[in-house]
């Protein structure tokens, strides 16, 4: 089983679009997949049409009310697929966790309990807030790999030596497994010396974790969430399902490797 953090403290960079859609395309490839929504906007959970109004309990519950994982699981979101849920009920987890014991690992506690009655599973996936917090943090201790979606603009790498640090620090600390395994190039506009540019430096800075796919710029991507759909069920003809399906066949082929710095 692998488990992987989606994760970029800065927003707008296409992580949940990735994450989301990269679960579908293993979910299509026959791969049973939990796809974990950690971020208070829960956009996730709504990409997959999942009606967070409506919801009793969410990831919020697991993580201060000890709820089970299985109590708040959507199940079958798609075949192969099943959600844990966020709501905006997250936002609080920080204040009301901070004296807690053990605080950085109360998502892998529950996450671990969950998949020991819960077998099957070759691929978890956890989309992350924009942030560096303690929602992050027990994102980074419930899994053993990191991917890093990097937007190809100007200040692509600025701020990623930031996450690299706190990676680095929880590996150390908490989870001695944990490593950057992956990095995805996003909005690329391969028409423009920009892009290139700013590929080339990712190629220098990550070496073989830069993965060869990329995601182009592609209006389709940036509609399918608004009507609750992957973009292999919104548009499966347009370039945005093309680059995920060329993207998860090459995560599916690639060995987890050593990450940067840690």
């Amino acid at each position: 089983m692998r488990k992987i953090a989606f994760a970029n403290q800065k927003g707008g960079v296409g992580k949940t679009t990735c994450c989301v859609n990269l679960a579908a395309a293993f979910a299509l490839a026959g791969r049973k997949t939990l796809l974990i929504d950690s971020d208070p906007q829960a956009n996730a959970s709504i990409h997959l049409g999942v009606d967070v109004h409506t919801l009793k309990s969410s990831l919020y519950d697991v993580l201060v009310g000890g709820v089970r994982i299985e109590d708040i699981l959507v199940k079958d979101v798609r075949k192969n697929l099943d959600c844990v849920p966020s709501s905006i009920d997250l936002s609080g987890v920080e204040v009301e966790l901070a004296n807690a014991v053990g605080r950085e690992m109360v998502l892998r506690n529950a996450l671990d309990l969950f998949l020991s009655a819960n077998s099957g599973y070759e691929f978890v996936v956890i989309d992350c807030p924009p942030s560096l917090g303690l929602i992050s943090i027990n994102g980074f201790c419930a899994v053993d790999e990191v991917f890093l979606t990097v937007q190809t603009e100007f200040f692509a790498l600025q701020g990623i030596s930031k996450l690299m640090e706190v990676v680095s620090l929880v590996k150390r600390r908490l989870n001695p497994a944990l490593r950057i395994s992956g990095v995805i190039a996003t909005m690329v506009d391969a028409r423009t010396n920009l892009s290139q540019e700013v590929l080339e430096d990712l190629r220098n800075f990550f070496g073989e974790r830069l993965f060869k796919a990329t995601i182009r710029n592609n209006v389709r991507l940036a509609e399918a969430p608004g009507f609750g759909k992957t973009i292999f069920e919104y548009d499966p003809q347009s370039h945005g399902a093309e680059d995920f399906k060329a993207l998860a066949d090459e995560i599916l082929l690639r060995e987890p490797s050593c990450s940067v710095g840690s």
